[in-house]
């Protein structure tokens, strides 16, 4: 296993097999800002730890800093053009596409899991539709996990038969073909874990931990197999990572800690995981029997797909928008990421439709491979950070496209100053507030590398209800609300890319 340095060009999917190898407090004062999609249910902003804003590769800006009535009355300039995007985009011919393209598309190919046919199908569908609608487009290879959960299922045997409904964990490892029955240890947090150690020796640990916010309660489901395999464990099901439940499981990634025995692992419903806890604070005998036919395959081919609007004077320089195209094998991943591709895609269209080419290169960039770390983001990196001081802008949308609230910001005071102004131009959609950093897996190594980031903020309080679940369908969405953040998402993109100078950097 080679040693990664978090702080310098790593992936985020080895960065989680590293942190494995840490002591289980540090991995949960790790994990917000490792799995970067950090949210805390009811918060205002999403911070990103300082200890992550030291760059790696310092960007060395040779722009300069323009005063405030300068800056104010260069980005008023565009209030006409802003107007005009907004209503294409809220009343005119555009109102309700991005949401026809996502229910297209979604409805077309279904769920997008890395490694998967569905996955290929969907990259191949927005190459050709982005192709037809005008823009340049082309494809980066990119080398992703191929993780398959087979045929699986769960059941309580004692003291009563009952179903679980049931996920297991991306990575798991399955049961043997019989499956794996146990007596049941139910836990609330690794503490009781540790203090009931003695008991967990050949039994199935059910983690029953109450969601406090999404960083914190996400460590059971990242770390819980292999805290439970240390004391004897021979499985794991962990509650789903949600603050409200109708009986449904919610997936996602997991990772095992090096040196330890890899057991199965799975997400059971908010329900289940209460009614076990209720039986065993009533002492009954709990036993259950999982069969898991996961698998991991060897890495799979794959590209990240890439749209521009080439600016017509300093085209090499590149304000980057973006989501995800890949989902979880559930659901239609319409909210995660769908809406987040579609919209980074309907900004260049926008754009394009109202004749308007900016000084920069626009591009939209749809990652591969990111619901298991960024992995398609990190490839980016490595492939373009040789132009880093060439990157003026990177967006990123992976928190739904519900009601958008304002823009979350992360850069220089300098830059800070610009934004302030250009998000003064979503007047007329009422969405004026600038918010302090910005988040986004795939962007991450960008922002620490100095550049400017932004992600957008939405109405979220309900992401978590259907994150990673089968309730991740088209029934989320609203039109209305997909065509303001597409105008917010262009008149962003756009100003920002024809300004005069880039924004400034840190020094």
């Amino acid at each position: 296993m080679v040693k990664i340095d978090f702080l310098l060009d790593i992936s985020f999917f080895f960065v989680c097999v590293c942190v494995a190898q840490m002591t289980l407090e540090v991995k949960v004062a790790f994990l917000p800002p490792l799995f970067m999609f950090i949210l805390s249910l009811g918060s205002d902003s999403h911070t990103l730890s300082e200890r992550f804003r030291s760059p790696a590769i310092r960007v060395v800006s040779n722009e300069t800093t323009k005063k405030a009535p300068d800056v104010a009355a260069e980005v008023g300039r565009y209030e006409d053009v802003a107007k005009r995007i907004i209503e294409l985009a809220v009343f005119g011919a555009a109102q309700n596409r991005s949401y026809r393209r996502l229910a297209d598309f979604t409805d077309t190919i279904g769920n997008r899991v890395s490694g998967s046919q569905n996955l290929e199908m969907a990259i191949k569908y927005m190459y050709n539709a982005m192709k037809q609608d005008g823009l340049d487009v082309h494809l980066e290879p990119v080398k992703i996990p191929h993780w398959v959960r087979g045929k699986e299922s769960a059941e309580m045997i004692k003291p009563r038969t009952k179903s679980l409904a049931m996920l297991g964990l991306g990575s798991s490892v399955g049961t043997p073909p019989e499956g794996v029955e146990a007596e049941v240890l139910v836990v609330q947090s690794f503490e009781e874990l540790k203090r009931r150690a003695s008991e967990a020796t050949g039994r199935i640990v059910v983690f029953n931990q109450p969601f406090t916010n999404y960083p914190e309660t996400v460590a059971y489901r990242a770390f819980g197999a292999s805290e439970a395999a240390k004391v004897g464990a021979v499985a794991t099901l962990v509650r789903s990572v949600t603050p409200f439940s109708i009986n449904s499981p919610h997936t996602g990634w997991q990772t095992y800690e090096e040196g330890v025995k890899r057991i199965p692992t799975a997400c059971i419903t908010v329900e289940d995981a209460e009614l076990m806890w209720r039986l065993a604070q009533n002492k009954q005998k709990i036993v259950v029997r999982l069969v898991m036919g996961a698998q991991t395959l060897p890495d799979a081919d794959s590209f990240n797909t890439v749209a521009e609007i080439r600016g017509w004077q300093h085209p090499e320089q590149v304000v980057l928008l973006s989501g995800h195209l890949d989902s979880w094998d559930v659901g239609q991943g319409a909210m995660d990421d769908g809406g987040g591709a579609m919209i980074s895609w309907e900004a260049l269209s926008l754009i394009k439709d109202l004749g308007l080419r900016p000084r920069r290169t626009l591009r939209a960039v749809l990652w591969t491979g990111e619901e298991q770390g960024g992995v398609g983001g990190q490839q980016y990196f490595n492939l373009h950070k040789e132009n880093i001081s060439n990157f003026d802008l990177v967006m990123e949308s992976d928190l739904g496209t519900f009601t958008p609230m304002g823009l979350q910001f992360l850069g220089s005071d300098a830059a800070r100053k610009v934004m302030e102004e250009v998000i003064k131009l979503l007047a007329p959609i009422n969405v004026t507030k600038l918010e302090t950093d910005a988040e986004g897996t795939d962007i991450f190594l960008w922002m620490q590398a100095g550049v400017p980031g932004a992600s957008l903020h939405v109405a979220d309080s309900r992401y978590f209800w259907f994150h990673h679940s089968e309730g991740d369908t088209m029934t989320v969405q609203d039109p209305h609300d997909m065509d303001l953040c597409s105008a917010l998402w262009a008149v962003v993109a756009y100003v920002v890319a024809d300004l005069e100078d880039m924004l400034p950097r840190r020094p």
